[in-house]
Parts: structure tokens; sequence; C-alpha cells
């Protein structure tokens, strides 16, 4: 059974991929962080093929969510795609 946090965490998800409007690339980097913190938890991956600039600032945005549990990182994604979509 899905949960109210999840239906909406989804709808989250599902207005920001679908906006047409331009989000700032720090915006960007913690709505990823808080999707991946809620959808892998702590499962850090570095991605070595492609170590440059913007795989490192993906990989410190997750480190910096560290421990953060699932139903938090999806309430804060909520609140971040909310404030910004308003």
């Amino acid at each position: 059974m899905t949960s109210k946090l999840d239906m909406q965490f989804n709808e989250a998800f599902k207005r920001i991929s679908e906006t047409e409007q331009s989000l700032p690339p720090d915006i960007l980097l913690r709505l990823y962080a808080y999707y991946k913190q809620a959808t892998k938890g702590d499962h850090l991956l570095y991605n070595t093929s492609e170590n440059n600039l913007r795989s490192a600032f993906k990989f410190n945005a997750r480190i910096q969510l560290k421990g953060m549990p699932e139903k938090e990182a999806k309430q804060e994604y909520i609140n971040l795609a909310n404030e910004v979509l308003k």
C-alpha cells in the first residue's frame, strides 16, 4: 500500500520532472541529493568513469545527506519542490 508521503513524493517528482521552469543548479543538486537519499539511502557510489567536477558535486551533495532517513529525505524533496514551483 502506498503511503500519503509516497504519493506526495511521487507527485513532487513528477512536477519537477515536467516543469519548463529553469531551476538554478544549486536547487537541482539539492533535489538530486534528496531524491537519491530517499530512493537509495546511504548507498553511495562515486562514478570514476565520469571523474569530473559535476560528478564530484553530486557525490558531495549525497555525502552531506548520509544518515538521513528515507522519510525525511522524501519530505525535504517535497518541501523544496513546493518552494520552487509556487
